[in-house]
């Protein structure tokens, strides 16, 4: 099922940005995307299909972004090396 989101945007916000109301939306719904993501709240492949491109670009913008895409924690690496 499809819902669509309602923003209110005064024109001088997409003027100082020069966007249309298309590419605001979809710029973000990438913010969107990148954000819950590194929030923990949506997966890769979740966002990836929702922007509606390979989960490998996906991961892409997400790392120029700024995202994590490994978080090793001290439990992950003493099980890590604990198989060598």
């Amino acid at each position: 099922m499809q819902q669509t989101v309602t923003i209110h945007c005064p024109p001088e916000i997409l003027l100082g940005l020069h966007l249309n109301a298309e590419g605001f939306a979809d710029y973000l719904k990438k913010q969107a995307a990148i954000s819950l993501f590194k929030e923990g709240k949506l997966s890769s492949g979740t966002a990836a299909s929702w922007l509606g491109i390979e989960r490998v670009a996906f991961l892409q913008m997400a790392f120029e972004a700024g995202a994590s895409l490994l978080e090793d924690t001290a439990d992950d690496f003493a099980r890590e090396t604990a198989l060598l």
